[in-house]
């Protein structure tokens, strides 16, 4: 086939994929992670599969995850095509996969319209040399119990990945395409970034540095998304079916093009089997952290308390009075950051919070016969509640009674756990002193002081502000480092994460001497 014809082909499909993508909406797309590949990505990656495999033996090509073909078809503009012997591609949505197989018919792409994780893998003989796909986004919650269950039971099959119910489905596809690999093939995935920091990620970690040999991983600047409609931020991963060698190290680029990566890295196989984030490489500096001391010593940090229903729990003074509601059923709530111009929350007589935007929070625990009887305006409240079915919302029914909140005590300091880097401040999260006694919704992390820290603040009061300071001192970096970033550039940091921020200079805070001990040697603090 010549090349102008695989380029008109190309052109089609383009055209193609539009029509199609647009006769589904965004939350269809979203539910089943069908986010089409762009072509000159698409071509970058093959081009980089050809520098790998070479092209003296012949391909075995394997798309797990067709849709309507962006990688086959930048396997036929870059290999010639006399090198390819077989090419396979797996579809389960007929709206992408039929189209795809009318397009591609007499190029001698053998289409499936089937779940790439219902089939069986072939013979030794027939299995496959270059596996190139961009598996479909779908989050753990749109996959059933049951479908989760079928899924681990093929893995365990497949190799020795063993994920928690939390992964989302591209982390089965990757396990479970092990036994289609022959041995030495090459795999390249475009999947989410976010395996290389979250908890459940390690198990797939733990199949890259042992199950297989990593190459390379390049991770897109989340700055740049890959996906106009989806804010995912992406890495490709780069393995071969073999047993990796020992003093193996993995490339790490980053930024640019995978062809063109702004930074690059050599990094010590052994290194990632002791760090349980991967996306601070290539910049993250090596260094040994085990007896730096980190906020998780000073602080038990929670997450803000999940309402349920912001719109029914959270009112304003102003629709408090102006329903009767009693204000003892009430205590106050910082509001989002977005209304939360300070960084210094004040208080006033009674403890509420200072602020242009007051908040409170529907927080009551009598039972229903007690407010029916003494609190007849929040009781009519209460059954507006109910008829619109804030009571019967997951968190609510499993709360008695359904209007009471989780115990989160106000918090002398607080973090914001989402931010970008490109703010004014150049700080993407920011540290708030709360004076007041107002708690803190999800949007928030609570820090609440411990040990030393706590005993100093009851001591000297003035402490506090010290302390504050300090935090909003620690380099941005260092807590992106340790946090998870999406595309589009928006960064996030959950409790334990903030916990796990070095703070070696944070001690020298304290009126006394504080020695610091790790916590493997099962003591935390000692006092001198």
């Amino acid at each position: 086939m010549a090349r102008s014809e695989i380029a008109a082909l190309e052109e089609h499909r383009l055209t193609l994929q539009g029509q199609l993508d647009s006769k589904k909406n965004q939350a269809e797309r979203n539910q089943m992670g069908q986010f089409a590949t762009p072509s000159e990505l698409a071509i970058d990656i093959l081009r980089y599969a050809k520098a790998q495999i070479g092209i003296n033996e012949g391909i075995r090509f394997l798309d797990p995850s067709l849709g309507t073909g962006s990688f086959y078809s930048a396997l036929l503009s870059v290999f010639p095509q006399n090198s390819v012997n077989t090419a396979v591609g797996y579809e389960i949505d007929s709206h992408y996969g039929i189209p795809a197989a009318n397009l591609w018919e007499k190029t001698g792409l053998d289409v499936r319209l089937s779940d790439f994780t219902r089939a069986e893998a072939p013979p030794d003989s027939e299995k496959f040399n270059l596996l190139v796909c961009n598996p479909p986004y779908v989050r753990h919650h749109h996959i059933d119990s049951r479908e989760k269950q079928r899924l681990k039971a093929c893995l365990q099959k497949a190799c020795s990945m063993r994920l928690s119910g939390l992964a989302g489905l591209y982390c089965y596809f990757l396990g479970l395409s092990h036994k289609w690999l022959a041995e030495g093939g090459l795999a390249g995935w475009l999947v989410p970034s976010e395996f290389m920091d979250v908890n459940y990620g390690a198990a797939v970690r733990n199949y890259l540095l042992n199950d297989v040999t990593l190459l390379h991983l390049h991770r897109f600047d989340p700055d740049d998304v890959q996906f106009e409609d989806a804010l995912v931020s992406s890495v490709v991963v780069w393995f071969r079916k073999a047993k990796p060698p020992l003093e193996h190290h993995v490339r790490f680029t980053y930024g640019g093009s995978l062809g063109s990566p702004r930074l690059e890295r050599l990094v010590p196989a052994k290194m990632l089997c002791r760090s349980s984030k991967w996306t601070g490489y290539p910049a993250k500096e090596d260094g040994d952290k085990a007896n730096v001391p980190v906020l998780g010593d000073f602080f038990s940090i929670k997450r803000g308390l999940v309402t349920g229903g912001n719109r029914y729990f959270i009112l304003t003074l102003e629709e408090i009075k102006r329903r009767g509601l009693p204000r003892e059923a009430f205590r106050p709530i910082l509001p989002s950051p977005r209304y939360l111009q300070e960084n210094e929350v004040a208080a006033d007589g009674d403890g509420n919070p200072v602020l242009g935007h007051r908040l409170f929070l529907l927080d009551c625990r009598l039972g229903e016969a007690q407010i029916r009887k003494k609190y007849p305006a929040l009781w009519k409240y209460l059954e507006e509640g109910e008829a619109l079915g804030v009571a019967k919302r997951y968190l609510c029914r499993h709360r008695t009674p359904w209007y009471t909140q989780e115990e989160r005590p106000p918090a002398p300091f607080v973090c914001t756990y989402l931010g970008r880097k490109g703010t004014k401040s150049g700080r993407p999260f920011r540290f708030i002193l709360n004076h007041s006694r107002a708690t803190a919704a999800n949007v928030y992390l609570m820090l609440y002081p411990k040990g030393p820290i706590a005993r100093a603040l009851e001591e000297d009061p003035s402490l506090k502000k010290k302390l504050w300071k300090f935090l909003n001192a620690i380099r941005p970096q260092t807590m992106l480092d340790e946090g998870r970033v999406y595309g589009g550039g928006l960064h996030k940091l959950e409790p334990r994460e903030l916990s796990n921020v070095p703070v070696a200079e944070f001690s020298e805070l304290l009126p006394e001497p504080a020695r610091l001990q790790s916590e493997k040697q099962g003591e935390l603090f000692v006092a001198v």
